[in-house]
């Protein structure tokens, strides 16, 4: 197939991942070709390391509670490319995408050089958007935040950054400060900044000091406010904050930070003259959903599927499984060679007694026999096995008297969650 041949979607789709250059001066650059749709949206921005989908869609589902056109974009996908882009929890339709991607293809074919993948698609969803005439959208950011393709709209009513790590060091820089400054980007003048309630105090100054240098109001969750259960149900996430009180749809403490910062979004929105009352907030906590973050998909044994792929998604749902289980279960575990393998390991392997390794579906994955090799040197006690494939992987794990837990990648969990849904039903 010849590059002019192919669809609109499968053009989309086959631009390269990244071009070693800032991406939001090439998205303000399409963005124009396209007739600046962004300027007729209003948006609720999303940076961090982790816990972005999660606060984004949980924002996105209040407000489309509270009766709101709103649009959403996520990234990675984990079923379906076109989850990347929704309006009011709807994948964008087949034929729709082909259409806007092709305007976005015309419009990429008058600049200089081809955009990147990321680009190419938040534009899509930002022209869909504005087609189908939302009322609000929430983006989530890609890698950073200044100079992230995201970053090219102006409207932001809302900034909301979650929990800060280390991760995309590459890029971002080493330090918390760094990263922290880069992910801040996205706080325009006057805006309002929801930051996450437990952040790392060297992250923390520096959003202080953007928020600062563009005269934005800073709202923050305290812990204190946050009410966790002292001995929690199993495999439940009882939520109290701030008069609201519900139960939560994803597993672990980390959660019943995101959702805060969703219920503060929600109040930063109704402030600036939103109507968003407290049933929306609470049926928004109560019905989001998000597949493969700590997702349950068995109790009995139990079956979780986690997308984590750094040391703080590792650590939480770490966390989320020595709170709601007695005995220790299997994992199926897949690692890129980019990340931090070992320290995943590090915090992972005492939550379980055996271990398969498999190769993640991506180019950069790590090998299952590398994996399996750094697992023993890291966990000497636990059990490991390096198997051929997914299908393997499966079947010992969920012969496994103590349940399954399928993590470490969201390219292995976009692969694996369709078979587990078939082999469990």
């Amino acid at each position: 197939m010849t590059p002019a041949s192919r669809s609109n979607t499968e053009w989309l789709q086959s631009l390269p991942r990244t071009n070693g250059k800032p991406g939001v001066e090439g998205m303000r650059q399409l963005l124009a070709k396209l007739g600046d749709p962004q300027n007729y949206l209003d948006f609720v921005h999303v940076a961090g390391t982790n816990g972005k989908g999660t606060v984004s869609t949980l924002t996105a589902n209040i407000l489309k509670e509270a009766g709101y056109k709103t649009g959403l974009t996520i990234s990675p996908y984990v079923l379906d490319f076109r989850e990347r882009m929704q309006i009011n929890g709807e994948m964008i339709p087949a034929d729709t995408l082909e259409q806007v991607a092709g305007q976005v293809r015309a419009a990429a074919a008058q600049l200089d050089e081809e955009p990147v993948q990321f680009t190419a698609v938040t534009a899509a969803a930002l022209l869909w958007f504005y087609q189908e005439q939302c009322d609000l959208a929430v983006l989530e950011t890609g890698v950073g935040g200044k100079n992230d393709a995201s970053n090219g709209v102006d409207n932001t009513l809302v900034a909301a950054i979650t929990r800060i790590d280390l991760d995309h060091t590459e890029v971002l820089g080493d330090t918390l400060e760094a990263i922290a400054q880069e992910k801040a980007g996205i706080i325009k003048p006057g805006c309002t900044v929801v930051c996450y309630p437990l952040q790392d105090p060297e992250a923390q100054q520096a959003i202080v000091a953007e928020c600062i240098r563009q005269k934005a109001e800073l709202v923050q969750p305290q812990p204190e406010d946050l009410s966790l259960p002292d001995q929690p149900q199993p495999l439940t996430n009882p939520f109290s904050y701030g008069g609201y009180e519900v139960e939560l749809p994803f597993l672990g403490a980390h959660q019943s930070c995101n959702a805060a910062m969703a219920v503060e979004i929600a109040l930063a929105l109704w402030r600036k003259g939103y109507e968003i009352s407290d049933e929306a907030i609470l049926s928004g906590l109560e019905t989001a959903r998000f597949p493969a973050r700590i997702e349950v998909l068995r109790k009995e044994p139990l079956v979780i599927l986690d997308g984590c792929h750094n040391p703080a998604g590792a650590k939480a749902l770490a966390g989320v499984l020595r709170t709601h289980t007695q005995k220790k279960p299997a994992a199926v575990l897949g690692v890129l060679a980019d990340k931090a393998a070992a320290q995943i390991l590090e915090a992972l392997a005492p939550c379980f007694d055996t271990i398969y390794t498999v190769t993640p579906p991506c180019p950069r994955a790590m090998e299952a026999q590398e994996l399996a090799e750094l697992a023993r040197t890291v966990a000497p006690k636990v059990k490991v096995t390096a198997c051929a494939d997914l299908d393997q992987a499966l079947d010992e794990a969920l012969a496994h008297a103590n349940g399954a837990v399928v993590c470490g990648s969201l390219y292995l969990a976009a692969q694996a969650r369709p078979e587990l849904l078939k082999r469990l039903t």
